[in-house]
């Protein structure tokens, strides 16, 4: 299984110490350099936990289509995106929802951090969400009232 993440979703999980849950769910995961890069710029969550065996860093090829994305999106997610076509990727993990709209369109099976906490439960490597979810809060992600609700629901945390 091929899968490519972007940087939130690996600086979210390091936060609260689920980093590990990347290899739990996927054996492996994929990273542009620039994503590399991006969680190297400066000492933080992620920064050590990025040389983990589990994690392979590629250079894209389509530098065309990078200039391209970079008029919608930061750098990290468009060579994210790129990437998981270049590598037709079964999943590419981001939560930047223009990040998330395009890969979508681009015929990519986009996936959320809060989608790998869900997928982590019903496979039983964690009991509950909701205290990492509120954790990740803590830390400084943000997620509107009706999406905190929605996915606790989902979670079956309500």
């Amino acid at each position: 299984m091929i899968c490519v993440t972007n940087t939130t979703p690996i600086i979210s999980l390091a936060a609260i110490g689920q980093f590990v849950l990347l290899e739990k769910l996927f054996g492996k995961i994929i990273i542009a350099q620039a994503v590399y890069d991006e969680i190297k710029a400066k000492q933080g969550y992620g920064f050590n936990e990025i040389d983990s065996s589990f994690v392979e860093v590629k250079e894209i090829k389509g530098q065309i289509y990078r200039d391209f994305l970079l008029t919608e999106l930061d750098l990290g997610e468009a060579e994210t995106i790129i990437l998981a076509k270049e590598l037709n990727a079964d999943f590419v993990i981001i939560d930047e929802t223009l990040g998330y709209k395009i890969a979508n369109h681009s015929g990519l099976t986009a996936i959320r951090t809060l989608s790998l906490l869900l997928k982590a439960k019903q496979k039983g490597y964690i009991t509950e969400v909701k205290p990492l979810m509120d954790e990740m809060i803590i830390k400084g992600r943000w997620y509107s009232n009706q999406v905190y609700q929605t996915f606790l629901n989902q979670a079956g945390e309500l």
